[in-house]
């Protein structure tokens, strides 16, 4: 019987700085998956030290979009816990003890470099092509008093790690096994505002929130032995660290929310990306399918499967053919009354007026006639504004018109009589009717009997199945467009 491993505690901790990049939910996906597969917790915490950048509503979008995904914390802002508060900038009184410990330790110690004397020193180093760009510890062993008598001095210090000329850059990772990392230079740890810099603060706050295992992307690797000390130093157990391989395009560049709209998670969402899908997407990301040959798979099999040592160590590339074949196949995996339900929320959330009883019945027959053309929900609108629009609003296309036969004229005089009495008026009888006439009587051929029709039901040579959609525009309206495009001719 297999040994149920010790309930993990995982943590992601987005910081909010506007909308929240895709590897926020990459992570978070891992996360969660290890927690559930151990009986432990996710956890969100929100970094908010870098108080600059913050951007509003940004925070709010976190909680959206993980949520949306499936991938709410068991514990975070929203849900309190255990170990709150989960905001960096409601724990400011818990990190200076930490501080005050490492400068009375000798393992830190006051910095008064201006930035304008540490950016000299960045542009002389690198004119002398330096091999190691750092600090290079002027206010080390000094008194305030003995650091203002000299140049580039400011009065509110920082504070910086003392980095030991022996620090360890080798360490354990559970997916990169022994890894190595640049030797790290003397850190600021604690700003002039008396904000923690990121790397104090994700150590002191993993340990009092109990995180057992660590999930961030390969770029963290150079920070980790800057962690590592920082631990020891404190006399704290380190957790175990996982290196996420990086989300790359396909020309093996970083995905960034610069350059590829998709890095952002809320993209998805605005293109009717289904969240069942994009979840789908990214457990292949970095990870082969839990059964082998079967790219569909849901979370519960992702984390009765998952293992730290199937995780690819290459940078997956993000495939868009890959998720939109995934959101095809979820899209075409709904009931009619699931599809027209997504396709309204969808409308809702992009400002679309709402939907009355008859629009959405009619919403739910249409449904299953674009189902298997839907690649995103946001394409539903445009093949079937048509049904939506009054009979007078319906403008052909000009270019549709311009295709259409020169006897078009006279096939919509046949068409309109046919149906003018037709009885039931449902996609069958009007189908056999319009063949009869149109087909079998006057010998015009299928492909251009039934374009006129077309033309006149929706505008375009292009649509959904026309006579399942005459029957859902009924009698009435079939006949009104079809009559008045004939006059327009």
């Amino acid at each position: 019987m297999t040994e149920q491993p010790t309930p993990a505690r995982l943590r992601v901790a987005p910081s909010p700085t506007g909308d929240p990049h895709v590897g926020t939910a990459y992570m978070a996906l891992f996360d969660k998956a290890w927690a559930r597969r151990t009986g432990g917790a996710f956890v969100l915490r929100i970094e908010d030290t870098d108080q600059a950048r913050l951007v509003p509503g940004s925070e709010q979008q976190i909680y959206d979009t993980l949520e949306w995904l499936g991938l709410s914390p068991d514990e975070g802002p929203q849900q309190g816990g255990d170990f709150g508060p989960y905001r960096q900038s409601e724990r400011l009184d818990t990190y200076r003890p930490f501080v005050d410990q490492l400068i009375a330790d000798g393992h830190a110690y006051h910095c008064w470099c201006s930035p304008e004397r540490l950016k000299q020193m960045r542009e002389q180093q690198q004119a002398e092509k330096r091999e190691v760009i750092g600090y290079d510890r002027m206010c080390l062993g000094m008194t305030q008093q003995e650091r203002s008598q000299l140049p580039g001095y400011q009065e509110t210090p920082v504070v910086r790690m003392l980095v030991p000329d022996d620090v360890e850059l080798v360490f354990d990772d559970l997916i990169n096994g022994e890894t190595a990392a640049p030797r790290p230079d003397d850190q600021v740890i604690l700003k002039t505002d008396g904000f923690p810099t990121y790397h104090l603060a994700v150590v002191v706050d993993d340990h009092l929130m109990g995180i057992t295992h660590v999930v961030r992307g390969q770029e963290w690797i150079s920070s980790t032995p800057k962690h590592l000390l920082l631990y020891t130093w404190l006399g704290l157990p380190a957790p175990r660290f996982a290196h996420m391989p990086l989300i790359r395009n396909t020309d093996k560049s970083k995905i960034s929310k610069r350059k590829n709209p998709a890095a952002r998670l809320t993209w998805f969402r605005e293109q009717g990306y289904l969240s069942e899908a994009l979840l789908n997407f990214l457990m292949l990301l970095g990870y082969p399918p839990v059964h082998e040959g079967e790219e569909v798979q849901s979370f519960d099999d992702f984390v009765a499967a998952f293992d730290w040592s199937k995780v690819n160590s290459g940078g997956p590339v993000f495939d868009m053919d890959k998720l939109n074949w995934l959101n095809g196949h979820y899209i075409r995996s709904l009931s009619a009354e699931q599809l027209a339900a997504r396709i309204e929320a969808y409308w809702a959330e992009r400002g679309e007026p709402a939907l009355d009883e008859r629009g959405r019945a009619l919403l739910v027959g249409a449904a299953p006639l674009v189902q298997e053309r839907l690649v995103t929900l946001s394409e539903a609108k445009e093949k079937l504004a048509f049904l939506f629009a009054a009979d007078a609003e319906i403008e052909p296309d000009e270019a549709a018109v311009a295709k259409l036969p020169e006897n078009a004229a006279q096939v919509l005089d046949a068409s309109i009589a046919v149906l003018e009495g037709l009885e039931p008026f449902d996609a069958e009888t009007i189908q056999a009717a319009l063949r009869a006439k149109l087909v079998e009587d006057l010998g015009i051929k299928p492909k251009f009997a039934f374009g006129p029709a077309r033309v006149a039901i929706t505008g375009t040579n292009v649509s959904p199945p026309l006579f399942e959609s005459m029957e859902l525009l009924g009698h009435a309206s079939s006949l009104a467009r079809l009559r008045r495009f004939r006059d327009s001719l």
